[in-house]
């Protein structure tokens, strides 16, 4: 480009570096939000409502009373026990994820208090290989079901999953069957199971304990569902409604029982203990350690 006979220098400006997660932008309303701010709104977006990805760690905060979470089986891992073999090894995408995470599988399970009272709790983390439920997933959700009845305690399960691992072969699927039996046993003791859906509740754990609760909640716009939507659609050869995986769709159609957002979970799980376990009783004996 010239200007009156002259060649015109355009130079660009240097791009100033921003440190990572200082502003986040929102994928529904595509507004920018500081960083800071969102993480006090419990990851959810103070414009619209959208609830963002949220690390294990930060849901068991959430839920928990300050200082009263004490983990079961942290000791219990998976091992590449069919020696799968892909582009990576399950032993090195084991590996790599227990680098990324800090942890050792995709749920984090132990004794806690919610407002005081006494509970079975159990967190899925979607960022420990899409929280996809191999043994060792199944057999902690079990154990805590089984601690939990064993204990006379309330059972509450943070949910998300994309599916089985596979990795595992059939191992993994008989973790249905072996969480539903443990909840049915729960259940015959005359104790609370409460499961809350988060983004993505799908597949294997959609079908067997994330959908056996007392009373089933989800947190907004999560996807919830068995199948994804284009598989469902070349199976049975129809246009799908719009929404028919999102939450509003399944509370309308009767498969949940309540939407709750974020910063008023851990209030609603409070009231709904009270309905089932009678109103926390003053004299309750303080936490003991396990």
């Amino acid at each position: 480009m010239t200007l009156f006979g002259k060649k015109r220098v355009i130079k660009k400006a240097r791009k100033r570096d921003m440190p990572d997660g200082l502003w986040l932008k929102c994928p529904s309303c595509n507004e920018m939000i500081f960083g800071e701010e969102q993480e006090k709104a419990l990851r959810v977006c103070p414009l619209c409502g959208h609830h963002f990805p949220m690390s294990r760690a930060e849901r068991l905060a959430m839920i928990a009373d300050p200082g009263s979470f004490v983990e079961w089986d942290r000791d219990v891992y998976s091992i590449d026990f069919l020696g799968f073999v892909g582009a990576a090894s399950y032993q090195e995408k084991l590996e790599s994820n227990r680098r990324k995470t800090g942890e050792v599988d995709a749920v984090t399970c132990g004794r806690a208090r919610l407002s005081g009272r006494a509970i079975a709790l159990g967190v899925m983390d979607f960022e420990f290989l899409g929280a996809s439920m191999g043994s060792v997933v199944g057999e902690k959700i079990t154990r805590l079901i089984e601690r939990g009845t064993a204990e006379k305690l309330p059972v509450i399960v943070i949910c998300a999953s994309g599916g089985a691992r596979m990795y595992e072969g059939m191992m993994s699927l008989m973790q249905m069957a072996k969480t539903s039996g443990a909840l049915a046993r729960h259940a015959d003791a005359g104790l609370p199971y409460i499961p809350v859906l988060t983004h993505p509740t799908t597949a294997g754990v959609m079908a067997s304990f994330a959908t056996l609760g007392d009373v089933i909640l989800a947190e907004p716009g999560a996807l919830i569902g068995f199948a994804g939507a284009r598989v469902i659609k070349e199976t049975i050869h129809q246009d799908l409604p719009p929404g028919f995986q999102r939450p509003d769709f399944l509370l309308k159609h009767g498969l949940l029982d309540q939407i709750v957002p974020r910063g008023e979970l851990k209030a609603t799980l409070a009231r709904l203990l009270d309905a089932f376990c009678g109103p926390l009783q003053a004299s309750e004996p303080p936490e003991v350690p396990a």
